[in-house]
């Protein structure tokens, strides 16, 4: 009797024994994985200027780059994910790696480019990119100047600059903005209706 209780504790000491040794080499196998992932780069796409939010993509607007995003790889774009037709979701900052959800279909944008005019310049710093309001004064009923100034669409992008940069802020500017396909019909009612637009940049007054 005293025989068979050795025997079988001699068995499960060599169960666990093994146990220890399976989680011994699982912990190793697990550390080595996380190791090699982690020193594992992948090229995906970088801006190397500022793209605006609606502008169509092309491969010319970005470079590919080595680097190690681990689990987080697949929320990138890679260079052969650039499809044609495809626009910026979103505004993309020169160097900034391309989210997979910065980008959709021209069909699905509801973002649209215009040129205005803006009466009163534009400061030097805004350049594509910067987030302005567009504001306008309507004319008077008399013709005989214009309304209090008001917004016209908040949270406009600047899409491109036409004139030539350094120019003083009371001249007028010729500039492309990116808005809402829903406030195009606003934007020319405005404009055919004689109203002075303005570009402002969001937290100055007009």
């Amino acid at each position: 009797m005293t025989s068979l209780t050795r025997s079988r504790r001699a068995f499960w000491g060599d169960v666990r024994f093994l146990i220890g040794i399976a989680l011994v080499v699982i912990s190793i196998a697990g550390v080595w994985a996380i190791v090699s992932s982690s020193g594992r780069t992948t090229p995906v796409l970088q801006a190397h200027r500022t793209i605006v939010e609606g502008e169509a993509l092309s491969s010319a607007d970005f470079q590919a780059v080595d680097v190690s995003l681990g689990a987080l790889t697949d929320d990138y774009l890679a260079p052969q994910d650039l499809k044609p037709g495809e626009v910026a979701a979103r505004t993309l900052a020169e160097g900034e790696l391309v989210p997979a959800t910065a980008i959709a279909t021209a069909e699905s944008s509801r973002r649209t480019t215009i040129v205005v005019e803006s009466g009163t310049g534009i400061p030097e710093d805004v350049s594509a990119g910067t987030l302005v309001d567009l504001w306008q004064a309507p004319p008077l009923p008399d013709g005989r100047g214009f309304d209090v100034p008001r917004i016209l669409v908040s949270d406009v992008v600047i899409g491109t600059v036409v004139e030539a940069e350094g120019m003083l802020a009371s001249d007028t500017a010729m500039v492309e903005v990116v808005i809402d396909r829903a406030d195009v019909a606003d934007v020319l009612a405005a404009i055919t209706g004689g109203a002075a637009l303005s570009v402002v940049p969001i937290g100055a007054t007009p």
